[in-house]
């Protein structure tokens, strides 16, 4: 009579696997970084191929944004008057004020869209290669970085023309950026894990998010809005450290100093830093914990 050997005792005597089984969390980051060439590489074919069918091309990188700033200001600006509540009133402040809010909220809003559908729109991918699946949200976000430092020159000559000289505070903004896109990163890693197994999510994410910026103070001060509605203390407080607020404020202040009508909160570099570290080593360890559930099913 033949004595079956069970398969975990076969798979350990020669030296086999489980596969696609969660590596540790060490040799995962390794695997990661093994592979930044192929997320640098595919985030610029995703740029590139983003706008290849319309006759405009890349311009479309940066008119997207500046269309909505556009409408933005026809709207707030001049139907609802709110430019009488940033600076002196007038459009040269408003402009700049709106155009950075639109861009860095953008920026957020873009890597979240394009992490929820990372690993269901890529099963195919998923399903033929082996690679560590959070190399695709990740890329994603990056992919959005890219599109932003083309619309940053847009910003600045805005900023200029409208009054703002270049000055040594603008430098603030490369550890502005930095801070968001970790964050971004963790958001889509977060997103990207969710929307796995609910793609039904994408449906539902662009109202969470046009929620999250009328949240945001993208089209008017924030916090002094709050405080002409007589809002709590602890409210204003709360809704001014939500993330998306925290970067447009910063980046409002790295631009155009202090503005009247739109303080800078208290602690915001802190609250800059915390989410980034929070949300992007916390968006990691969730997306990781879940790797050999992709493209499974």
């Amino acid at each position: 009579m033949t004595v079956e050997t069970p398969a975990a005792e076969l798979a350990g005597k020669y030296g086999l696997s489980v596969s696609g089984a969660r590596p540790s969390l060490r040799e995962y980051a390794r695997q990661l970084w093994a592979r930044r060439h192929f997320i640098l590489a595919f985030s610029r074919a995703k740029l590139t191929a983003q706008y290849s069918q319309a006759k405009l091309g890349q311009v479309w990188q940066v008119a997207t944004p500046l269309l909505n700033a556009a409408v933005y200001y026809l709207i707030f600006g001049l139907l609802l008057d709110s430019k009488r509540h940033v600076g002196d009133g007038t459009p040269k402040a408003f402009i700049p004020f709106l155009v950075t809010g639109v861009f860095v909220f953008t920026f957020t809003q873009s890597s979240a869209m394009a992490g929820v559908r990372a690993i269901s729109g890529n099963l195919g991918l998923v399903r033929a290669l082996h690679f560590p699946r959070a190399a695709l949200p990740v890329s994603f976000a990056l992919q959005q970085l890219q599109q932003l430092l083309y619309s940053m020159v847009v910003l600045l000559a805005i900023m200029v023309g409208c009054g703002h000289m270049p000055r040594l505070s603008w430098l603030l903004v490369i550890p502005v950026l930095v801070c968001q896109f970790f964050f971004n990163t963790g958001l889509a890693l977060v997103l990207a894990r969710l929307g796995s197994k609910t793609p039904d999510l994408a449906q539902l994410l662009p109202f969470v998010l046009r929620t999250w910026m009328y949240m945001s103070g993208v089209m008017y001060p924030l916090i002094n809005n709050l405080k002409r509605m007589h809002a709590s203390p602890w409210v204003v407080d709360l809704i001014s450290s939500n993330p998306a607020a925290v970067y447009i404020d910063l980046m409002r202040f790295s631009l155009m100093g202090h503005i009247k009508g739109a303080p800078l909160p208290q602690h915001v570099w802190p609250l800059a830093i915390g989410w980034a570290v929070a949300l992007g080593v916390g968006g990691f360890l969730y997306f990781w914990k879940a790797e050999e559930q992709y493209g499974r099913g």
